[in-house]
C-alpha cells in the first residue's frame, strides 16, 4: 500500500481515539482544531483535547476561527486524505476537493438517522435503543455524503451521554482504520443516503436542557442520560438552578407533576406525569456536583416538600 498523507480536523475528547489510530498506522502531517478557549471563572485558556494529542506527538496544529476564510494553510500541507471527526465548523468545497483520496468524515450515528453535531445526545433523548458509527465522503452539506461503512451498538439502559460517547468513539477508530485502506485502493463501497429517513440532531439548547416533569417518567430519565455529565438537564428549586446528572424511576405518581413527594439518603421523589422519578446525583446552584446523600444531609427535609420543581 502506498505511504499517504493523513490530515485529521476534530475538536472534543470524542476525537482523540480515532486521531491515536491514526497516528499508530498513518502519516498525520497536519491537526486542524478549534481555537483556545477561555473557560470556568477563572477564564483559563483552554486546548482542546485533539490539540494536546497533536503537541504530544509534536504534529504541526492549525486553529482557524473561520476555515471558510482561512483555508490555504490547510491546502498548503497536500494532504492525500482528510479525515474529520467532529471538528465543529463547516469545511468550504475547496478542501473537500483537494485530498485525492477524498474527505472523510466519521460521524456518530447510523446515517442519515441523526444528522448534525449532536446526534449522541439525542439517541439517548429521544430513547433509541441502537445507535452506531457512519463513516462517509463529505460534501459541502451536513451529514449528507454517500456512506462508505456502518457499525451498529446497542444502546444500554444505563448508558449516559459519556459511557457511550466512549463506545462510539473506539467504534470510530476501529471501524476508520477497517475501511481506509479500502478507501486508499478505491475498492470501498459508496452508498447515497436515502432522503426519506433523514432525522436531525441539532446542537442542543439551554432551553432543550430543562426538564419538563409534566412528561413521563422515562422521557425525563432519557433526557437527563443524554446530558450526563454534561451540560446536565436541569430544574428550578425555590429559585435556584438544580443540574440533575442520574435518575432512577419509581413507582405511579399521585401528585401534580414536579412535587417533590419524599426526601431521604435514598434520593428524592419527584412526580412526573405517570411515574416518579429518584433523582440520585445533583448539582445545587454555586455548589459542586454531589451524590444525594451528602445533599440531604444539609438540606431542610421539611421545606423541601413544600417547594416543588419547576
Amino acid at each position: 500500500m502506498e505511504k499517504i498523507k493523513v490530515l485529521f480536523m476534530g475538536t472534543p475528547e470524542f476525537s482523540v481515539p480515532v486521531l491515536e489510530g491514526l497516528i499508530e498506522n498513518y502519516e498525520v502531517i497536519a491537526v486542524v482544531t478549534q481555537p483556545d478557549k477561555k473557560v470556568g471563572r477563572k477564564q483559563e485558556v483552554m486546548s482542546s483535547p485533539v490539540k494536546k494529542v497533536a503537541e504530544k506527538y509534536h504534529i504541526p496544529v492549525l486553529q482557524p476561527k473561520k476555515i471558510r476564510a482561512e483555508y490555504q494553510d490547510v491546502l498548503s500541507y497536500q494532504a492525500d486524505i482528510i479525515v474529520t471527526c467532529a471538528y465543529g465548523q463547516i469545511i468550504p468545497k475547496c478542501i473537500l476537493d483537494a485530498p485525492k483520496h477524498g474527505c472523510i468524515n466519521v460521524h456518530a450515528s447510523l446515517l442519515p438517522k441523526l444528522r448534525g453535531g449532536a446526534p449522541i445526545h439525542k439517541a439517548i433523548i429521544e430513547g433509541m435503543t441502537e445507535t452506531g458509527i457512519t463513516i462517509m465522503y463529505m460534501n459541502e452539506f451536513m451529514d449528507q455524503g454517500d456512506i462508505i461503512s456502518q457499525q451498529k451498538t446497542e444502546i444500554l439502559t444505563e448508558d449516559n451521554l459519556e459511557t457511550l460517547s466512549e463506545k462510539l468513539s473506539q467504534i470510530g477508530k476501529e471501524l476508520l482504520l477497517k475501511t481506509l485502506p479500502e478507501i486508499i485502493e478505491g475498492t470501498n463501497k459508496r452508498e447515497k443516503q436515502n432522503e426519506q429517513e433523514v432525522t436531525y440532531a441539532y446542537n442542543i439548547t439551554h432551553e432543550e436542557e430543562k426538564i419538563d416533569f409534566t412528561k413521563s417518567a422515562e422521557t425525563v430519565r432519557n433526557l437527563v442520560r443524554g446530558l450526563s455529565p454534561a451540560p446536565g438537564a436541569y430544574t428550578t428549586l425555590e429559585g435556584k438552578v438544580l443540574k440533575i446528572y442520574q435518575v432512577e424511576i419509581g413507582g405511579k405518581a399521585t401528585e401534580a407533576p414536579g412535587t417533590i413527594t419524599d426526601i431521604s439518603k435514598e434520593g428524592i421523589k419527584v412526580a412526573c406525569q405517570d411515574l416518579e422519578i429518584i433523582i440520585k446525583e445533583i448539582k445545587p446552584e454555586g455548589k459542586k456536583k454531589m451524590d444525594i446523600k451528602d445533599y440531604v444531609n444539609g438540606v431542610d427535609k421539611k421545606k423541601l416538600l413544600d417547594a416543588k420543581m419547576e
